[in-house]
């Protein structure tokens, strides 16, 4: 059995680890036996020395089995998941679990809370009256069975090695290592058991990957590994130069999946939630899947299966067709243009800062966060705005720190006197086949 400071001195000196020593780091994490200090020791080697294809993948199957692993073999159609590395206004997992539902797939989802000014998807589900994302396997599986999805929290024991490590990876500064974003993704995709996932890599400024040439990368080695495990992965690399969505904050943003599930909105969230969705009923046999996505938006089913899944976990069903009983603002206060241009930039990581100013999000994990506080953006890059007329409207309670998000927001927006184009919303997608 190899000892701690024997794999430590290993990948110190850059050589790659053998599957018996990846699997005693994963074991030494769970149970102890590997001190925090020689755990975040080597995650700093790691990010460091790297680790080859072979090892990420050791790593990430070793990461995936250090818990219970979720049986959807007895799911009645093809299971089907999506993740995303993380934005702002990043809305399309309310929009794509019911809308692929309501096409044939099975989306058994188990999501997580957010953390700085990234949303969190359970957060958002739990802005609904009465809804709890808490649920036991069983209810679970039945629930997917029955209506054909269900958005909850990790249940179990799924994946442990992974929130021990992430935890020493975001005091380390060791987050962005390649080999760790990609076994702690692909380790947790894995043990939740769909088999076919489409990864969701966000570009720009308020997104994990600031640079094309790094979402890129991460998209590649994602599907790459993840195809190799046996599960069928294929990863779009999106844009997070804005916000993805109109409204940013836990309620306006269910309010906004409502508004495009009822037919009501549209625009980039709407685009990004088909293509994706396409891509699951792809990876899931379903042909013909953005047409079908369409129609589902047209007949209602997609917001029916939203219904059906809000109320099988405790929440109001009522909501999807009456956003008035979501939680409301004590007041709106609008963010004005300070001159007339073109819309040249929004930077997504400052409009996600200006709304965690407002309560939106949390800092710890042991946080709490406000449901009603966000802001609603009225305006996208490219677009045109006269002097005086609202950049975007911040949603407030009195325990919102107003200022501080006025000055974020306006600091975000930055005019043009020239047209501006309109950037991509997809950059790549990157296929591959199974290993």
């Amino acid at each position: 059995m190899p000892t701690p400071v024997e794999i430590l001195r290993k990948k110190r000196l850059g050589n790659a680890l053998s599957r018996e020593e990846i699997a005693a780091f994963v074991r030494g994490v769970v149970d102890g036996s590997f001190a925090d200090y020689q755990s975040a020791a080597l995650l700093m080697a790691i990010c460091i020395q790297g680790m080859n294809r072979e090892e990420t993948r050791l790593l990430t199957m070793e990461m995936a089995h250090s818990g219970d692993m979720l049986d959807l073999s007895g799911l009645s159609g093809p299971t089907v998941d999506k993740h995303s590395t993380g934005g702002v206004g990043d809305t399309t997992s309310l929009i794509l679990v019911p809308l692929v539902a309501a096409c044939g797939a099975k989306v058994a989802k188990m999501s997580g809370r957010g953390l700085g000014f990234t949303g969190g998807t359970l957060d958002k589900l739990e802005s609904i009256p009465g809804l709890c994302t808490a649920m036991e396997e069983k209810r679970f599986l039945q629930t997917v069975e029955e209506i054909g999805c269900a958005i909850i929290s990790q249940t179990g024991d799924l994946a442990p090695a992974d929130k021990v490590l992430y935890a020493l990876r975001d005091v380390t500064a060791t987050v962005d290592s390649m080999p760790l974003i990609v076994s702690s993704i692909l380790s947790k995709k894995l043990a939740s058991g769909a088999q076919n996932i489409v990864l969701d890599v966000k570009c720009g400024s308020g997104a994990l990957m600031e640079t094309l040439e790094d979402a890129k990368a991460l998209a590649q080695m994602l599907v790459e590994i993840g195809n190799a495990t046996g599960r069928r992965f294929c990863a779009l690399v999106t844009d997070m130069n804005q916000p993805l969505g109109m409204n940013v904050g836990n309620a306006l943003e269910v309010r906004e999946a409502i508004e495009i599930l009822s037919g009501q909105a549209g625009g980039a969230l709407k685009e990004i939630s088909l293509e994706i969705g396409a891509k699951m009923l792809e990876l899931a046999g379903i042909s013909g899947g953005r047409q079908k996505m369409e129609a589902a938006l047209e007949s209602g089913a997609g917001l029916k299966k939203f219904a059906q899944m809000i109320t099988a976990l405790g929440g109001d069903g009522r909501v999807a067709g009456d956003v008035s009983l979501l939680p409301q603002a004590e007041a709106v206060i609008p963010v004005c243009a300070a001159e007339k241009g073109y819309i040249g930039a929004i930077l997504a990581s400052e409009i996600g800062r200006a709304s965690l100013a407002l309560g939106a999000g949390r800092l710890r994990k042991e946080d709490s966060v406000d449901p009603a506080v966000g802001i609603v953006m009225t305006r996208r890059i490219g677009e045109w705005v006269d002097k005086g007329e609202p950049l975007a409207y911040l949603h407030v309670t009195r325990r919102s720190n107003v200022e501080a998000a006025q000055a974020l927001a306006s600091r975000a927006i930055a005019l043009s006197r020239e047209p501006v184009e309109t950037p991509p919303l997809i950059y790549a997608s990157v296929e591959g086949k199974c290993v």
